[in-house]
């Protein structure tokens, strides 16, 4: 820790408190003159999604990177998540649907800490009931969780076809142990036309029945299983590879494991997440 100099006074550092506190505010309202302008821009323009995950992924990995001194990380990474996920509100309105059906404590928490007060919140009974009320919306998020139980089927079958919703994020982005809101989170939007991250794509697949060449025919491909449910087709996957270019190493690995070809559906892509030592 800086000591400081002998003749600084307590009066005089709290006059230096207060100063910073002015600039950061300052910079905030300047902040907030720049997306109005941006605001008008996207209007001429005809509009665009507010969401941008990609740049969000970037931002956070930067500010994390660089971040030194007393101040917990949690809550540099709270204050801007509630910065994003705010100017983001005010470009366009949206509430937030969260599965709340294995509880809503944990799940509050992350929406608070990931989203903040200004977008509402709106408790939803299972992951298919989130992915709806997104699909109905004029482009509301969705929070599901990556384990959510799949006793009442695939949901993620919800997200298969062009215009279904897809997942566009997963939290908490910033991966350490003693994460405050470290539930592990996918956000569900309607799809993104621009400004998707990549470095995940998640995909689901139809198959008549597991066979046991698969696991390791996934794993030599980098793929990952999210989530298997059994559905009338037969069993239901979800799968995450590594992006660009998913798609190909789950056929390679669907053919790997003699199961061949099969009914395969993007369903959404994330940035991948970021790991951090601890809170320090």
């Amino acid at each position: 820790m800086t000591q400081p100099p002998p003749d600084q006074t307590l009066a005089a550092l709290r006059q230096n408190i207060d100063r910073i506190d002015s600039d950061v505010h300052r910079l905030l309202m300047e902040r907030g003159e720049i997306i109005e302008a941006l605001i008008a821009i996207k209007a001429r323009q005809g509009g665009g999604s507010a969401f941008r995950p990609g740049r969000e992924a970037e931002m956070m990995r930067r500010i994390v990177s660089r971040h030194q001194g007393i101040l917990p990380v949690d809550t540099v990474e709270s204050i801007w998540r509630i910065i994003i996920s705010t100017f983001t509100f005010v470009q366009a309105h949206y509430a937030v649907h969260v599965d709340v059906s294995t509880g809503e404590g944990a799940m509050r928490d992350s929406t608070r800490f990931h989203f903040g007060y200004s977008p509402p919140f709106i408790p939803e009974r299972g992951a298919d009931a989130v992915i709806a009320a997104v699909a109905q919306s004029g482009g509301d998020l969705g929070l599901v969780r990556v384990n959510s139980s799949a006793a009442d089927g695939p949901w993620w079958n919800g997200l298969s076809g062009d215009n279904a919703p897809k997942i566009i994020a997963r939290l908490p982005f910033v991966e350490r142990p003693d994460h405050p809101a470290g539930t592990p989170i996918f956000v569900i939007a309607k799809p993104l036309a621009e400004a998707a991250a990549t470095d995940v794509e998640l995909f689901t697949v139809q198959l008549d029945r597991w066979r046991e060449p698969l696991s390791g025919a996934l794993g030599a491909q980098d793929v990952a299983l999210v989530g298997n449910a059994p559905n009338d087709y037969g069993l239901s996957l979800l799968l995450a590879a590594p992006g660009p270019g998913g798609r190909a190493r789950v056929e390679r690995a669907l053919i790997g494991s003699g199961v061949g070809q099969a009914p395969i559906a993007f369903a959404g892509s994330h940035a991948a997440r970021f790991e951090h030592a601890g809170n320090v």
